[in-house]
């Protein structure tokens, strides 16, 4: 029988990979951006900034003898660094000793959803949670290629011509798209996608074998996740807002991401802290135990034109 997980029995300076481990993994299937862009190796100091091939090379034919092509010249190489990304949590010393492994169970659900979302604000938005600029000079929402979803009526296509419209930006910038990023709140819009005789333009099936299954995933034929972090909308109780975007759909060989380490967490019951009103906190006064975690990531975009973004109407808070 495996011994309990105690608080007494963890280092406070650095959590085990068995805790560690969940959470690292879950934040890639969280994320939308992540599960479609390519991974490409990261500095384990992400601090030392890499070239990231975004291009294939260009290869040309050549007689016996002639000078040969340079194959960088059809290049388009970007630099990547690794930019860090932390959450503190403060719990109740009580709690945290009475169950230390529901705590932590709680937390492999909770933190790779925080994490994932600060990804996705930044790799889409170019912002932080906080509103301020993002950590990476590259961000989605900057292509220029846009469809306001409700241009085509019903008689002409509707939501479906509105996606094709957008793919043919895509396709007429020389790229494919490979696939989509969109807000969940884009989901009940295609399900409720009618054609003029009132019938279903989307299936809610993973079995469909039709032009797009919102509910399996996919879109077109290619694959679609969803995120919160698509419209800016992160929580309900957060301050950001709701910027109307939807979706974005691309050609994701034009994105990469890296991860500088594995997502570390430490843990202490001494600290001070400062909450998000501004007031400090000390964790040995208060009975509280803090648990930070960290991760470094890095995003490039080999060329904005790549993409497209689908826009809507901005919701309430």
């Amino acid at each position: 029988m495996a011994e309990p997980v105690k608080l007494s029995n963890i280092n406070a300076t650095l959590l085990p990979p068995t805790i560690t481990e969940p959470i690292f993994n879950r934040t890639a299937e969280t994320s939308a951006v992540m599960q479609l862009a390519r991974r490409i190796p990261l500095s384990m100091t992400a601090q030392t900034a890499i070239p990231v091939s975004m291009d294939i090379p260009q290869a040309g034919w050549v007689n016996e003898g002639g000078s040969k092509p340079t194959g960088t010249e059809s290049m388009n190489v970007k630099t990547m660094a690794g930019k860090k990304v932390a959450v503190l949590v403060p719990v109740s010393e009580e709690v945290a000793r009475s169950n230390a492994a529901g705590l932590f169970t709680q937390l492999q659900q909770d933190l790779p959803v925080a994490l994932s979302r600060a990804f996705d604000l930044a790799a889409i938005h170019g912002k932080s949670p906080s509103g301020a600029a993002g950590p990476f000079d590259d961000y989605l929402a900057e292509t220029t290629n846009s469809v306001v979803l409700g241009t085509a009526t019903k008689a002409n296509g509707g939501i479906w011509k509105d996606l094709v419209d957008g793919e043919a930006k895509v396709i007429d910038d020389n790229y494919d798209v490979t696939g989509y990023v969109a807000d969940p709140r884009l989901r009940p819009m295609l399900l409720g996608a009618t054609d003029t005789n009132g019938r279903p333009i989307f299936v809610d099936t993973a079995a469909s074998l039709g032009p797009g299954a919102a509910g399996s995933r996919s879109l077109q034929g290619v694959p679609m996740a969803y995120s919160r972090g698509i419209s800016g909308k992160l929580v309900r109780a957060s301050t950001s807002t709701d910027t109307g975007l939807r979706m974005i759909g691309g050609d994701w060989s034009q994105a990469a991401y890296g991860v500088g380490m594995d997502i570390t967490m430490k843990l202490s019951t001494e600290a001070n802290y400062k909450d998000a009103d501004g007031n400090w906190h000390s964790a040995f006064q208060e009975n509280l135990v803090l648990l930070l975690c960290e991760a470094h990531f890095g995003f490039v975009i080999g060329d904005e034109n790549a993409f497209v973004k689908y826009t809507g109407t901005p919701g309430g808070s």
